[in-house]
């Protein structure tokens, strides 16, 4: 019996047919991030200080889901019309399963050759500075920044990028983590989350770029630690107050 597409071709018609991951790569991503931007009522603030060349995109950290970061990627190519590299986890790569759909979301894995090799073809790079430590905090610790890593302050220089730090506030409620799991006694830096909601909760998102900083420092600075711990603290330091501005300007969550 023929299928369907082998009658209508030999009618004269010629139908492409359709890979069916191609489809699910790129009309889902693209159904699923307009559905979240309604649901969560998303307002986007600043995004015209992502410079025109390479930059360094440094968002706090949370929800453990990694939904800010689909949605930070999604936002700047809608509004820029450029691509955004979300440096991730290397776990999103070991299996064919999950490296395929981050490839298609635009995460790429966080080594600091892949960073380079981004920046230095004028790319946007996202870079979450807290790491696992910011996404899986539990929310009784909700908008308060962990440590940074100081790569980003590194990469900055090294590749002259200037560095738009960039605040993301709504994700700690949309995802709720009861406690962080250290499994760190059976493989180094391992941590997980212990949620208590997979399904996202409706709360208010707003994400805000703040203003882009270029470091006035040769290459050769990276090598200064004293001098990367002052900046990154200072980040810190600028990003916190900015979320602390925010929470206090918002009037309801999830309303």
């Amino acid at each position: 019996m023929k299928s369907i597409w082998q009658s209508l071709e030999e009618s004269g018609l010629h139908i492409p047919k359709m890979d069916a991951n191609a489809v699910l790569y790129k009309a889902l991503p693209h159904f699923f991030m307009e559905l979240m931007k309604k649901y969560l009522r998303l307002n986007v603030e600043g995004i015209e200080n992502i410079p025109k060349g390479s930059s360094l995109i440094t968002p706090n950290h949370s929800g453990f889901a990694g939904l800010d970061a689909m949605l930070l990627s999604y936002l700047i190519h809608e509004h820029t019309n450029r691509a955004a590299w979300v440096m991730t986890h290397h776990f999103w790569f070991l299996a064919k399963a999950t490296s395929i759909p981050a490839n298609k979301l635009g995460f790429i894995e966080a080594t600091k050759k892949n960073a380079i090799e981004y920046l230095n073809k004028n790319q946007i790079v996202v870079l979450f500075p807290e790491g696992e430590y910011g996404n899986f905090k539990p929310s009784s610790k909700a908008y308060r920044l962990q440590e940074f890593k100081r790569g980003f302050i590194r990469l900055a220089i090294e590749t002259q990028t200037p560095i738009v730090p960039t605040i993301v506030i709504g994700a700690e409620e949309t995802h709720i983590n009861l406690s962080q799991l250290k499994f760190t006694k059976y493989l180094r830096g391992l941590l997980l989350p212990l949620p208590l909601n997979v399904l996202p909760l409706p709360a208010k998102w707003k994400i805000r770029f703040l203003e882009p900083i270029n470091l006035p420092y040769k290459a050769k600075a990276a090598e200064d630690r004293e001098l990367v711990y002052e900046i990154a603290d200072d980040i810190r330091g600028k990003m916190q107050a900015a979320i602390n501005e925010e929470i206090q300007k918002r009037d309801s969550i999830f309303i």
